[in-house]
């Protein structure tokens, strides 16, 4: 990258908001004793433009979320290849099944996963498509409310016991998205009970299931407290959309 454009990155609102989540990422994790290190940004960049997502890298976000897979598509088909190769693409948004078929090779990690069919039309795929196992998340539904996806906390140890018997994904974390509350306080008891859960998996024989996908631009900070080992921001860096 050029000289003056690095110059006009740093000048640059998205580049201010991102240094900004960054170190609010680090005094959070710093408030309970953890090292920022602990902590991965996931950059929600859904409706955001190429070249919002281009200068993100460069100012040094690797990782982004998207929540459509045709529009990912098409993004990735637009991008510089080597930007978006660089970067860890995952789908954070509800999956269709229609849609798997192009998911393998066009994202890194499914975060909404939230059930055993739908793991084994990701995993009839990744075998065809890259041959290894696709990284998945269990979206569960903290709030339990019936207009939202996910599982609900009881049937989730169950569900994984099920698709531990599928070939082509491994289940590698927990992902939420508690009831909205402009009080970034009352998403705490929710990323409390996820990371109890994940705990509760783990001592019945999952220890692979490590990752805690939790904390949006409203909350992030008391999911860092609560044991987040991934955040999504989008507005805290974007702006708010339209």
């Amino acid at each position: 990258m050029k000289r003056n454009s690095v110059k006009i990155m740093e000048n640059s609102r998205i580049y201010s908001n991102l240094e900004s989540v960054k170190q609010r990422i680090k005094e959070s994790a710093e408030r309970v004793n953890r090292s920022s290190k602990e902590v991965k940004l996931v950059s929600v960049t859904k409706t955001q433009s190429v070249e919002k997502i281009e200068e993100i890298f460069h100012a040094g976000s690797f990782i982004i979320g998207e929540n459509r897979v045709q529009e990912a598509r098409d993004k990735r088909l637009d991008m510089d290849p080597n930007i978006a190769n660089g970067l860890e693409w995952r789908l954070i948004g509800k999956l269709q099944k229609n849609k798997v078929k192009i998911v393998p090779g066009l994202f890194d990690i499914v975060e909404s996963v939230d059930s055993v069919s739908l793991a084994k039309e990701i995993s009839r795929f990744a075998e065809k498509i890259i041959r290894k196992p696709l990284n998945i998340y269990i979206q569960v539904n903290t709030g339990e409310e019936s207009q939202k996806n996910g599982v609900f906390f009881k049937d989730v140890l169950n569900l994984i016991k099920l698709i531990r018997t599928v070939p082509y994904v491994y289940v590698k974390g927990l992902m939420c998205i508690p009831p909205f509350s402009k009080n970034p306080e009352d998403s705490r008891i929710h990323f409390r009970k996820l990371c109890s859960l994940r705990d509760e998996i783990q001592e019945n024989g999952f220890e692979g299931v490590t990752d805690l996908s939790m904390g949006m631009s409203n909350d992030f900070e008391v999911a860092i407290e609560e044991g987040a080992t991934h955040v999504r921001v989008g507005s805290a860096i974007f702006g708010e959309r339209r």
